[in-house]
């Protein structure tokens, strides 16, 4: 079946559900000392001031992806995450990518995220859709790689 991605307001129980997959599966997988689950605000995730967006298969929710605005023309990329159903059909590429349209609708040219050496799949899509390591821009304790990408 095909994905389907969509706006999905944080709050939302599928949103959540999502979520918490998110950093259960981020704190089984963390290198580096202790996982410290840095949840983002919701309100930060809501249009004008960032995005949430849900992948679907088949009506099953299977992956999310949210952006956050740093500065007037500024977005990171926040807690991008395909779930087990969605994997290796190129889930997290199709979120990476409505989340970088998302990101030009509402005024950017820079996309930014950070991540940790030990997501090997992540690091391998940033790079491969065009993200350049950069110096880190935040004091994210869980981070080890920091990218950004113009997007406009």
């Amino acid at each position: 079946m095909p994905i389907t991605i969509a706006p999905e307001d944080p709050a939302t129980e599928v949103a959540q559900s999502l979520l918490q997959a998110y950093f259960a599966d981020r704190a089984i997988s963390f290198i580096g000392g202790e996982y410290r689950p840095k949840p983002a605000d919701p309100a930060t995730l809501r249009e004008p001031h960032g995005a949430f967006l849900v992948a679907r298969s088949d009506g099953e929710a299977v992956g999310c992806g949210a952006l956050r605005r740093l500065g007037a023309e500024r977005f990171e990329v926040k807690h991008l995450y395909v779930a087990p159903a969605g994997r290796g059909r190129g889930t997290g590429a199709a979120l990476l990518q409505a989340l970088e349209d998302r990101a030009v609708a509402l005024g950017a040219s820079e996309v930014v995220l950070d991540t940790n050496s030990s997501l090997a799949a992540a690091n391998g899509l940033y790079t491969s859709r065009g993200y350049a390591s950069v110096p880190a821009y935040n004091d994210n304790p869980n981070a080890t790689s920091w990218f950004a990408k113009p997007v406009r």
